[in-house]
């Protein structure tokens, strides 16, 4: 992908997911603006790039104000003098079951991923307005907010919630040729790490060994560097019809997620009483029930 000439912010940038997308895009040939709330890794992350003969400046803060989203935008308008990348990525864990779980580890969740992603894209979407020339909007979800995870309802709200805002975002910005598109990756990560039947595969990954297949295609995680190029390809000319769309990304799998659908349907003259409802409920609906949270191999889930 060339993307020579433009101008990337990648938030959460400093370390896992976020830095392999900044360094991908710096490979295509973009500036990108790193952000962390942690300066010793967004410096580390600028020097990794600029040694590799990229450009890159840090913002060092916490992602969920405007002041935060206005200081992103105007840190690339500053230093490489537009914007034409958007990727929110930072994030936090907060996870308890739903009885255990404070108003704080609710709030702070869903203050940095979904107000932090909602205040970063407006502000670059006004600036996308302004220069006249379109540009890519790219919100990092998760498998949490698809399907629901054990321990995670703030997480796996706020991951839904960005899905359904780049849903509307499509929509509000096709005439402005700016597209908006949702990445979930599976990541060998701080944040996956702490998944009990994945932690001995990280562990081994950490020691140089290669992740079995089982891990890579059928559970679809992989390093984050294999997320990378979902990210870059997004970003470039040749996604440019691409909008509205949740990307699941993975060790060696890429799939799309499909929108929700209705998957069974009936109707009743003058409305559905209760009654009606258990009468007709076992032979049009008992079958498309959905099932929830994430499903993997039998066989990982035995060990």
């Amino acid at each position: 992908m060339n993307l020579a000439n433009k101008v990337a912010v990648v938030t959460g940038s400093g370390q896992g997911l976020g830095l392999a997308y900044a360094v991908q895009l710096s490979r295509s040939g973009a500036a990108v603006v790193i952000n962390d709330v942690n300066a010793d890794a967004a410096n580390a992350a600028v020097a990794e790039i600029k040694s590799a003969g990229g450009q890159a400046v840090a913002v060092v803060a916490p992602v969920g104000s405007t002041d935060t989203a206005r200081a992103l935008v105007a840190t690339a308008i500053d230093s490489f003098g537009r914007l034409d990348i958007m990727v929110t990525n930072a994030g936090i864990l907060r996870d308890k079951v739903l009885w255990k779980m404070t108003d704080e580890d609710f709030d702070s969740v869903v203050d940095v991923h979904l107000r932090g992603t909602f205040t970063c894209v407006r502000e670059a979407v006004l600036r996308f307005r302004e220069q006249g020339d379109g540009g890519r909007i790219i919100c990092i979800g998760s498998p949490a907010g698809q399907r629901g995870n054990f321990g995670q309802t703030n997480y796996s709200a706020a991951k839904a919630g960005i899905v359904g805002m780049v849903r509307t975002w499509a929509m509000e910005l096709e005439r402005a040729g700016i597209t908006a598109n949702a990445v979930c990756p599976v990541a060998a990560t701080a944040m996956t790490e702490t998944i009990p039947f994945l932690a001995p595969y990280i562990d081994a990954m950490k020691n140089g060994q290669q992740l079995p297949d089982i891990i890579r295609r059928d559970v679809g995680m992989g390093t984050p560097e294999d997320a990378a190029g979902l990210i870059s390809f997004l970003a470039s000319d040749a996604a440019a019809e691409i909008t509205g769309q949740a990307f699941s990304v993975g060790g060696d799998r890429l799939a799309l997620w499909s929108h929700p659908q209705l998957t069974a349907t009936a109707y009743h003259a003058d409305g559905w009483s209760s009654d009606d409802i258990a009468m007709e409920w076992p032979e049009i609906f008992a079958a498309s029930i959905e099932s929830v949270g994430e499903e993997f191999p039998e066989e990982l889930l035995a060990k």
